[in-house]
């Protein structure tokens, strides 16, 4: 056991995080991506690295440990080597004021580039190469044309932090350092409030891809949330790339994003990647999950979404091959019957309304969606999923679905549910609830699960079947031909749900 008196923490791994929106980076984590890098970089004395997005400066710093001992026999005063990385490989935008100045103090081991303390006697300025400017958003019809933060929230006095991040709010990023590099390294920020209803927020961590990718670095290398992987507001393009782009050669997912920041919350998990500008091919894609990981190599658009596990590949695969209509089809889009969540039951009326606290009365007349379901039996399904933010717990397990049920004729719903299906007979919506419940439908939905939100494209994969037949595990299995390992995953991922309405 460590002696009290000589332990030393790295100070960069206490860090609190300003919020689940900037969240400062482990040093074991950056050391993590640093491995995926080529070990001749460190060698190299004319490569450059940047972080974009510094925070706390630990990118830098432990690139810069790492070229210290690299470059020992190319440049043995340990002073002018020092003097050379710092003024002339490592450079950085911080992301506010304050950041900037713990990023220096991380890196120059001086709140000033060019103090007395500075690690480094080459600067004669006190920002060195880890530059902040306070940027302005570019307003349009109350929002930033480059970000689209929300004016209302973001149109601050001088004092005030205006969270335009340097890198993304410009038409031409290499004009920032006029330079080449060959590595971009950083975990930028996530998102931003866009001012909608709630604690709506738009994400922006694409755009930092994006304007990296514009600066042609041989290697770029970023922590993003997952859930570009299949869901995430405004995303679908950032997939579509991301998914046909064969120079990410690596990507490391974590489900629980409390596996590398201890205490953050962060729906669908995160992830990180490396891209290689001078290389191509299937990408290696390693799951994390409690400190198991799984490995396969693949490509990554095979289908319009990522599917997170490489084990559920082929059991999609099996299920996709009947060419069977799929459940998306028939699924209802938001207010099924054009209710918002909080309209209530009225006085009187000749339906009943469901809602998220009970039932009551409804005037037929003011329905003007969903006539047509009205008189028939429907089973309806919490647009929220019963797992928090999407996540699996600590055994790795979900139940997915939460609230269903079953609504006779005669009986309507606000948005707080989706109807999942409409049969003229009672039968036909018991046994839907019956296929609702199986680990094997469940598992197909989970697959999409990045957020505690369900859709009708959450459906996407869940092959559409006969409700005339009560579907169970076996049958499913049977049909689609999974094999024992193949369930074995299955019911390692999905918990066991009770088979009855609830």
């Amino acid at each position: 056991m460590l002696n009290s008196h000589n332990y030393n923490p790295d100070v960069l791994s206490c860090l609190a995080n300003l919020s689940s929106d900037e969240v400062f980076t482990p040093p074991q984590l950056v050391n993590q991506i640093l491995d995926l890098l080529p070990k001749e970089l460190w060698s190299d004395k004319n490569a450059r690295f940047l972080d974009p997005v510094c925070k706390s400066g630990v990118f830098l710093r432990e690139i810069a440990k790492r070229l210290m001992a690299g470059l020992e026999k190319q440049i043995p005063n340990q002073q002018k080597r020092a003097n050379h990385i710092f003024n002339n490989q490592l450079f950085g935008i911080a992301i506010t004021e304050l950041t900037s100045l713990l990023s220096r103090r991380s890196v120059y081991c001086s709140k000033t580039a060019n103090g007395k303390y500075s690690v480094c006697d080459a600067f004669d300025q006190p920002q060195g190469n880890i530059r902040f400017e306070r940027i302005e958003h570019k307003w349009e019809n109350g929002r930033c044309v480059f970000c689209g933060a929300s004016q209302q929230e973001y149109d601050r006095s001088e004092e005030l932090e205006t969270h335009a991040y340097q890198l993304i709010h410009t038409e031409n990023p290499e004009e920032i350092f006029n330079m080449k590099f060959d590595v971009i390294v950083g975990n930028p920020p996530y998102q931003l409030s866009d001012g909608g209803f709630g604690k709506s927020a738009t994400p922006i961590y694409q755009k930092f891809v994006q304007q990296a990718k514009k600066l042609n670095p041989r290697f770029l290398s970023m922590i993003i949330p997952s859930r570009w992987f299949a869901g995430g507001k405004g995303l679908n393009d950032f997939r579509a790339e991301m998914l046909n782009d064969d120079h990410i050669r690596k990507i490391v997912d974590f489900e629980d994003a409390s596996d590398v920041f201890p205490g953050v919350d962060i729906a669908g998990g995160i992830c990180y990647f490396l891209w290689v500008r001078d290389s191509t091919g299937p990408c290696e894609v390693v799951n994390m999950h409690n400190d198991a990981e799984t490995v396969s190599t693949r490509a990554l658009n095979e289908y319009e979404t990522f599917i997170r596990h490489s084990q559920a590949v082929p059991i999609v695969r099996k299920v996709l091959a009947k060419k069977e209509k799929r459940m998306h089809e028939q699924v209802s889009s938001y207010k099924p019957f054009g209710l918002r969540t909080f309209v209530q039951p009225q006085q009187t009326g000749d339906i009943t309304l469901r809602w998220q606290k009970g039932e009551g009365p409804y005037n037929r007349k003011e329905i003007t969606t969903g006539i047509e379901m009205i008189d028939k039996w429907k089973v309806i399904s919490s647009r929220s999923g019963h797992d928090h933010a999407g996540n699996p717990g600590k055994d790795g397990m979900r139940r997915v679905l939460s609230k269903i049920d079953i609504l006779p004729p005669g009986t309507i719903c606000t948005e707080t549910y989706l109807v999942i299906g409409v049969y003229s007979e009672e039968t036909q919506a018991r046994n839907l609830v019956a296929y609702m419940q199986t680990r094997f439908l469940r598992f197909l939905v989970s697959l999409f699960m990045y957020s505690h939100s369900i859709t009708k494209d959450t459906y996407v994969f869940v092959p559409l079947l006969d409700m005339s037949t009560k579907w169970n595990d076996e049958m499913l299995y049977k049909r689609y031909g999974i094999t024992d390992e193949e369930i074995a995953f299955i019911e390692s991922k999905i918990r066991p749900m009770e088979v009855k309405s609830e």
